[in-house]
């Protein structure tokens, strides 16, 4: 079956969102599909935070339509949100509470019975090497241990769509592998993932689709060979820079380093 005969899990039409008189998306149209994992990259300031948080409910006052599983989000019907998980660039973590307290008060919240939350989360905090800590406070957890407890509450629901922000933040080289083949293994199962990074390689490396956002407009849309093959040259980095029009980077560097070297 065609994307096109089918029900899109995302839709945006005319998506326009200002802060005060500052323009920050300028008409976003869009259409995402179960299965896709879109990597969503953008210089800082492009409009992509913007963007996520205006289909998690986070952020009113958007022009345009937004459609998630085919229903209007300004209908208020707040339904939605239980198939979706999210993972912050910062996460706020309650300090004070236990691995074990956080992750049953967030499975409870999406309305999981509290005995079914605790014995799925204890079991995924095994999966990432966390059980011995589960009843530890998360003021002791270390950034990486941080981010493990981050992408396991957001995924303790089964949701159908999943928003990470740098997901693979603090993690070591053996833990980044793990994520990597997970987000393979929920895309397989028909899952949805927008993941937004920095780290141009890695969206390059897991993206079945790349979204570029500059100036509040989509400039790009494609998997990777598609973008490559319309004309741009290299990397996605290389793309990137290229669509973006920042070229000054090697410069900015040798004055960087010229200055470090100074006597």
């Amino acid at each position: 079956m065609t994307e096109h005969m089918r029900e899109p899990v995302i839709s945006m039409r005319k998506l326009e969102m200002s802060y005060g008189n500052k323009p920050v998306l300028r008409g976003v149209d869009l259409e995402v599909y179960a299965g896709q994992i879109i990597g969503y990259i953008g210089p800082n300031g492009a409009g992509k935070s913007t963007t996520v948080k205006i289909m998690l409910g986070l952020v009113e006052g958007y022009r345009g339509e937004v459609r998630i599983f085919g229903k209007d989000i300004a209908d208020e019907n707040i339904d939605y949100k239980r198939r979706i998980g999210y993972v912050p660039e910062v996460a706020e973590l309650y300090d004070s509470l236990t691995a074990q307290e956080y992750l049953t008060f967030i499975g409870e919240l999406y309305g999981l019975e509290q005995r079914k939350a605790d014995h799925k989360a204890r079991r995924l905090m095994d999966k990432f090497g966390l059980e011995e800590v589960y009843f530890n406070r998360i003021s002791s957890f270390s950034k990486g241990m941080r981010q493990k407890v981050m992408l396991i509450s957001s995924l303790l629901h089964n949701p159908d769509i999943l928003f990470l922000d740098e997901p693979l933040s603090g993690l070591d080289a053996n833990s980044v592998m793990v994520v990597k083949e997970i987000l393979a293994c929920l895309a397989a199962e028909g899952k949805t993932i927008f993941y937004s990074s920095h780290i141009m390689d890695v969206v390059e490396k897991i993206s079945s689709r790349i979204i570029l956002l500059n100036g509040g407009y989509i400039v790009a849309d494609g998997s990777f060979q598609e973008l490559r093959s319309q004309s741009h040259e290299g990397t996605l980095e290389d793309i990137f820079n290229e669509l973006t029009g920042f070229h000054e980077h090697k410069a900015v560097a040798e004055k960087f380093v010229s200055i470090v070297q100074e006597v």
